[in-house]
């Protein structure tokens, strides 16, 4: 006989039927709350109510979750009753015990030493006054120094950002030419389910998404998983009615909900993610962003690979594309950055060991790791890189996967600055935060993913900074002196020029090999044209580093679904 069997035969009723919550008879408990932990209560739609003596009712949505939870209830609340009660008025009555609570715990789970929320744009503006002082003395004083030393920095910087990707660009090369998949492309295993597939909770951070809402819920009833063990989070700001109006229109499954997240001193993906998780109950979370259009089959490829991974595998990154890389030129480059970052670059990375810089979409985590990271930093605008570096620090691995998911590319040039100089921002605050205790990385990471951290990031950054140096260079071409000539013999000048020009050909040399199998083979022909859209990271870099300044947690968003027609309804199930 159960605890519940033995209960008082008057509160057997009520633990029977399926009773509606009705605050006359029953109040919510406050302390019962907090014994049973209210991320339990969230996720599984639990809530203690005023005890009645000895026994303490308990609302649930049905009696199997009920006998799954009774052992944790019991031990925390001595002899518990079943009330069956919807699970909407159950969420809505934690809502209003707990949604300020929530709100200010989204924005603070990552801890202190980890996170930019500490980031001092006037300790940031001292610093570059102070440096900016000491740039018009070395001008005034000492110029040929600064020269050589700016010039210097800037080959430095480009000898080791260019052989890093160069690196990671050939050991990819060479693991596909081994395993006889060079030149062509890869297309996914056919494979039945895993023997396990993991509860999955999906993520999908919407804001002002008025023409792609009804397009990615077609998109995302096109996975192939069990319903029984997929949610989906449609997580929506408070204020935003405009994608609340958008998604009225589509017919949402039961697997699918809105979640709105309460106004706060943010206002950023991660902050809503932060506060979307703590209804979700998936072993897995992945994020998807509005435009994406996944392979039907990612979800299947995510939980296998989840189970043959070791479990220190904490995370999976997918690979993105464009579904309109023809629109104008602008998208034709930016496709051709895409595949080699995600077709040569980061599987290097993962087959050589160094730390992945993640994405934001197409990404899937072991809950279990999020939870000990302390999920994302809610004040810094390129989480995904940040986390990358937070699981390494923790002894975590992620793992690249060739399952594709198809997004929208910007077409204008605006909005790509927009989009570029946030990314850029995040580069520059994600570096600053981890290099607070250097030592303190370097045990953490060692001594190879250490230095791949510092050229991957303080090296991209710098090379941002110091386009216009590297630039300069042309002017030989040209026939136009050079600034080094009053201070540089002319076959130093000339050294540099070359090394300018040997690095920005292998630069185009990656870029045509990443596009070099069947999808886009088209594109080989628009590689040249990276010379003039390479120079446009340097120009965001330039709003983003002022941004740290006067806007260090602003998101930029970038605008979708101005073209509704376009794209895959149902991607094909392929790989880059």
């Amino acid at each position: 006989m159960s605890d519940l069997q033995r209960l008082s035969p008057l509160l057997l009723p009520a633990a029977q039927r399926a009773d509606r919550f009705d605050p006359d008879t029953g109040r919510p408990d406050a302390r019962g709350l907090d014994r049973i932990g209210l991320e339990t209560a969230l996720r599984n739609h639990v809530l203690p109510l005023e005890p009645a003596g000895a026994i303490t009712p308990v609302a649930v949505p049905n009696h199997k979750t009920f006998r799954r939870l009774e052992p944790h209830l019991r031990a925390r609340l001595g002899a518990v009753a079943c009330r069956i009660v919807d699970r909407q008025v159950i969420e809505g009555q934690l809502l209003n015990m707990r949604q300020a609570h929530l709100a200010r715990r989204a924005e603070q789970r990552t801890p202190d030493r980890e996170s930019c929320r500490t980031w001092s744009p006037s300790r940031l503006a001292v610093r570059g006054f102070a440096i900016a002082l000491v740039a018009v003395g070395l001008c005034v004083f000492w110029p040929a120094f600064l020269l050589w030393t700016l010039f210097g920095w800037a080959a430095l910087t480009l000898i080791s950002v260019t052989g890093l990707r160069a690196m990671a660009a050939l050991a990819q090369l060479y693991a596909a030419y081994r395993d006889g998949r060079a030149w062509r492309s890869v297309r996914a295993r056919p494979a039945g389910p895993p023997v396990h597939l993991p509860r999955m909770s999906l993520l999908v951070p919407l804001y002002k998404e008025r023409d792609i809402a009804a397009r990615l819920v077609q998109r995302l009833n096109a996975l192939e998983y069990p319903r029984d063990k997929l949610e989906v989070a449609l997580i929506l700001e408070w204020s935003d009615l405009t994608t609340q109006t958008a998604l009225r229109a589509a017919e949402l499954p039961d697997w699918m909900r809105i979640i709105r997240v309460p106004e706060g001193h943010l206002r950023t993906k991660p902050r809503a993610m932060n506060y979307a998780l703590d209804f979700l109950s998936g072993d897995v979370v992945g994020i998807y962003d509005a435009e994406d259009a996944p392979a039907r089959n990612q979800l299947l490829r995510v939980a296998e690979a989840f189970e043959h991974a070791p479990r220190n595998v904490a995370c999976i990154q997918g690979a993105l594309d464009f579904y309109n890389a023809s629109k104008n030129a602008l998208t034709r480059c930016f496709t051709i950055d895409y595949a080699v970052w995600f077709r040569l670059i980061l599987p290097g990375f993962d087959r050589l060991g160094f730390v992945l810089p993640l994405g934001g979409t197409t990404v899937f985590f072991r809950r279990t790791a999020l939870e000990d990271l302390g999920r994302w930093d809610a004040h810094n605008v390129t989480e995904d890189a940040d986390l990358g570096i937070r699981l390494a620090r923790r002894g975590y691995r992620c793992k690249f996967l060739t399952t594709v998911t198809e997004e929208e590319a910007t077409d204008h040039v605006t909005a790509w600055l927009r989009q570029r100089s946030r990314w850029i921002k995040g580069y520059a605050m994600t570096w600053a935060v981890h290099m607070r205790d250097p030592l303190r990385l370097l045990g953490e990471l060692g001594w190879m993913r250490f230095l791949g951290v510092q050229v991957l990031f303080l090296g991209t950054l710098s090379q941002f900074l110091f386009a216009p140096l590297l630039w300069s260079f042309w002017l030989i071409v040209l026939g136009l002196p050079h600034p080094l000539t009053p201070v540089a013999p002319w076959s130093a000048i000339v050294g540099l020029a070359i090394l300018f020009f040997v690095c920005e050909f292998i630069t185009l040399l990656t870029a045509a090999m990443a596009v070099a199998q069947p999808k886009h083979r088209w594109l080989i022909k628009w590689v040249p044209l990276m010379h003039f859209y390479y120079p446009l990271a340097a120009v965001a870099s330039w709003k983003g580093f002022g941004e740290l300044l006067f806007r260090p947690f602003y998101w930029d968003k970038t605008d979708h679904g101005k073209d509704p027609t376009s794209g895959p309804v149902f991607p094909a199930q392929s790989a880059p």
